[in-house]
């Protein structure tokens, strides 16, 4: 039976895809950089300093030494000025938050960074519903590697056991993804997923090994992932 839920950041609680794209397309244009969608879409899971290095290998051009931190916090800085302009949530996410709050211990596992995931929790309100964040800065290896939903895992059951419940089984956790990489780095750590079509296609994602996949999350309660899950 789920008892707790991991849900991905970017493309599951807040669309700011297309705003993360034109942040990193305008700053990296200043470095000689033409990014695509294309090649946007093929960097999905990966942390901001591991996609610019990517951005930069791809292109065939050396690594930006010592201007990576700089290209980032540039990023973050146009990021952060849309969205705060207009946040841009899934609509009906946050009752979708609210309502799994009341029935499950709720997590957030992103490669966003922790002042990326603070900013969005804090303006709409949500921060409260959920104990535990583990952001680019808790790990070494990006999704699809697992590192990141086994360390999600082990923090919500501690707060689970902290709180005076039985330690969980992975079964117990579901992960919420929007990208295959994100699914394939939950059942690499034994977790299950329920894949959400706000970025790719359903069959990307079941191919990625989603258990379930939703179109809209408002069409979700808590015993519907009950009964799926």
């Amino acid at each position: 039976m789920i008892k707790a839920i991991l849900f991905d950041f970017n493309g599951v609680i807040i669309d700011d895809e297309p705003v993360q794209m034109r942040a990193y397309q305008e700053v990296l244009k200043e470095h000689g950089i033409d990014l695509s969608e294309e090649d946007y879409l093929a960097s999905l899971g990966m942390d901001d300093h591991t996609f610019v290095r990517n951005a930069f290998k791809v292109k065939g051009l050396p690594e930006p030494n010592g201007k990576t931190d700089e290209i980032v916090d540039a990023k973050f800085a146009k990021w952060k000025e849309s969205v705060t302009s207009k946040l841009p949530l899934f609509e009906g996410i946050e009752n979708f938050v609210e309502k799994c709050s009341r029935e499950f211990a709720l997590g957030i596992v992103s490669m966003a960074t922790r002042r990326e995931i603070d900013h969005v929790l804090e303006m709409s309100g949500m921060a409260k519903h959920f104990s535990t964040i583990v952001s680019s800065e808790h790990v070494v290896n990006c999704k699809p590697d697992p590192e990141c939903f086994r360390i999600g895992f082990r923090e919500i059951d501690a707060v689970r056991i902290a709180q005076g419940h039985l330690p969980m089984v992975h079964e117990d956790c579901l992960v919420i993804e929007d990208t295959p990489p994100g699914v394939k780095a939950a059942i690499g750590a034994d977790l299950q997923a329920l894949g959400v079509t706000n970025t790719v296609s359903a069959d990307e994602l079941r191919n990625a090994g989603a258990r379930a996949v939703a179109k809209d999350l408002r069409d979700w309660m808590p015993e519907s992932i009950r009964r799926i899950f």
